[in-house]
């Protein structure tokens, strides 16, 4: 008697149930489109504060000099990373140019973790680097998987 070998994303969807399963189903195309769309769309608001000061920003001129002063980091990176997280944000939420975005994310969120929030610890809630890292890994994922299918990359660029 032959049995078929159980995977293990079986195993851990069993106690979920045939019901969810199907409930899922439908939507499961769109689970990748919305974590893009998240992903992108949250970094937005973070470079509007520095480069316009909106959401409580400082805008532009203040996130330089503090780049500068307390960061060492150059007073110029605050207009790359406003930028980087403003239009890298929107084209990420869209798919569009999704790996040259999502590298340049991947980048600075990397170079935050480690310049910015590595010695405050693990935990964002003392400016530590849980969170910085979190977006980089994120955008890794999506500068090595691209767009997908729900993406203006896949849109404009469809091969045929």
């Amino acid at each position: 008697m032959s049995q078929t070998p159980v995977l293990a994303t079986q195993v851990l969807a069993a106690p979920a149930g045939p019901l969810l399963d199907r409930l899922a189903r439908p939507f499961a195309p769109f689970a990748e489109p919305l974590a893009r769309a998240t992903v992108g769309l949250f970094l937005v608001p973070h470079g509007a504060q520095k480069l316009f000061g909106w959401f409580g920003g400082y805008g532009l001129e203040a996130t330089g000099q503090f780049f500068a002063t307390k960061l060492g980091l150059p007073a110029s990176l605050a207009l790359a990373a406003g930028v980087i997280e403003v239009f890298g944000g929107l084209a990420l939420a869209l798919g569009l140019g999704t790996r040259v975005a999502a590298l340049l994310v991947a980048g600075l969120m990397f170079v935050a973790t480690f310049k910015v929030h590595l010695g405050a610890g693990f935990f964002w809630t003392a400016g530590g680097y849980e969170y910085p890292l979190m977006w980089g890994l994120l955008a890794l994922a999506f500068a090595i998987q691209g767009g997908g299918r729900y993406s203006l990359d896949a849109l404009l660029f469809r091969r045929r």
